[in-house]
This record gives structure tokens, sequence and C-alpha cells, in this order.
């Protein structure tokens, strides 16, 4: 079946994107060590002079592979959302009943595209008998910098995490200034968050709040 098989070639595709995910990670946490120029940070000192305490071709071929992970992130994922919305055009255009009860109403699906966040989809083939569950996360930011002992550190962000959902932040325009005014908005109050990491998705809040250091967060946000 063109169904099954879409499906099949579909979960592949999660799997390989969550292994370029795991290596993304593995680089960002490699450059943003203690010390480190992290992600984009400077390979020279004050006077211009390439810094002497890092291995400057090593970090970045780093930046290089992960520019080219990225780039590749984005190519399986728009394919991954092509997928689904056949396969979600072929379950809406067969609606077989079984005792009076439509199948196709047990699938929770939500139309995609490649500057979605996040979409929940669960898929039937016609026989009902097997699911497959496809989470796609589709990132728009990713935390490059966090402060110690901050609300983002305490309530569990870590350095690397992908957001994939900030509040009612998911993808678009103008999404430093989206993040800033949510949080700005949330002050003292928990903020749902959806993040990938390590190629797996998280569910946790985040709240807002005066600290010691700088912003209601002490983290900084690097749009993708």
């Amino acid at each position: 079946m063109v169904g099954a098989n879409l499906k099949s070639e579909t979960m592949k595709l999660m799997e390989k994107r969550s292994g370029i995910e795991a290596e993304m990670n593995a680089i960002i946490e490699q450059l943003c060590l203690p010390g480190g120029p992290g992600l984009s940070g400077n390979l020279v000192d004050s006077e211009g002079f390439p810094r002497a305490d890092i291995d400057i071709p090593f970090i970045r071929a780093q930046r290089n592979r992960l520019a080219e992970l990225k780039n590749d992130h984005q190519g399986i994922t728009e394919k991954i959302n092509v997928n689904v919305q056949v396969l979600h055009s072929a379950k809406l255009t067969s609606t077989p009943k079984e005792s009076g009860v439509e199948t196709n109403q047990n699938a929770s699906v939500v139309s995609v595209g490649a500057s979605v966040s996040l979409q929940n989809l669960a898929l039937r083939d016609s026989q009902g008998a097997n699911e497959v569950d496809i989470i796609s996360g589709v990132p728009f930011a990713m935390v490059d910098e966090i402060a110690d002992a901050s609300p983002a550190a305490e309530d569990g962000l870590q350095l690397g995490d992908q957001i994939v959902k900030f509040g009612n932040v998911k993808a678009g325009d103008n999404l430093l200034q989206r993040l800033a005014s949510e949080s700005q908005v949330n002050q003292g109050h928990p903020i749902p968050v959806t993040i990938m990491r390590q190629g797996a998705l998280f569910n946790l809040s985040v709240t807002p709040r005066t600290w010691q250091g700088r912003g209601l967060l002490g983290c900084h946000f690097r749009i993708m």
C-alpha cells in the first residue's frame, strides 16, 4: 500500500532527523563549554590576535558542520511535513465506518508547514490495527546562553535546548520580540514550554521572575 510505504518512509526520516539533532546538540554542548567561544563568539582576543586558549581550526570546523546539519534538518523536516499532508489528505478522502463510528475521528491530525513549530499527529491505516504516532517538532529558537541559578536554569531549561513552543509563541516573525513580550506579560506566572532535547520532545514550565541577574529568565535565545 502506498499509504503504508509513505508512513514507513516518514518514520525513517524522523529517525534520521533525531540523529541529526543529537549530533547538533553534541556540537553545541562542546562549543559552549566554560571558556569556549560559544556558537558565534569571537575567535580573536581584544587586540585582534587569534585566541591562544582555543583550537580555532577545530571550532571553525564544528561551526561549519553545525550549519550543514541545520540545513539537512530543515530539508528532512520539510519532507516529513509533505508526507504527513499527503497521508492526511488520503485519510480525509476515505472515511470507512465501523459500528457507525468513523475511524478517522480517532486520529488527531494537525496540518503542518515548514514554519510550524509543533504538530501532534496520529495517523491510522485503513484497517485500524496499527497506529503510527508522528510528532513533527520544528524548533524555532535555541538556548545558546544560560546563567547559573537563573529562573530558566532552575525551571529546567538547559544549554542547547531547542524551543518548539514558548507559551503562545510558536513561529513566525519578530520572534525575539514576541519571546520577550511573552515573558514580561507572564512575569510571576508559569509559561508552558515545549523543547527538543537530544532528539526527544519535553514539556516543562518556566516562570519569568526577577532574580539577582539580568532579565526575567537569565537565558538567551538564538533564532534558528
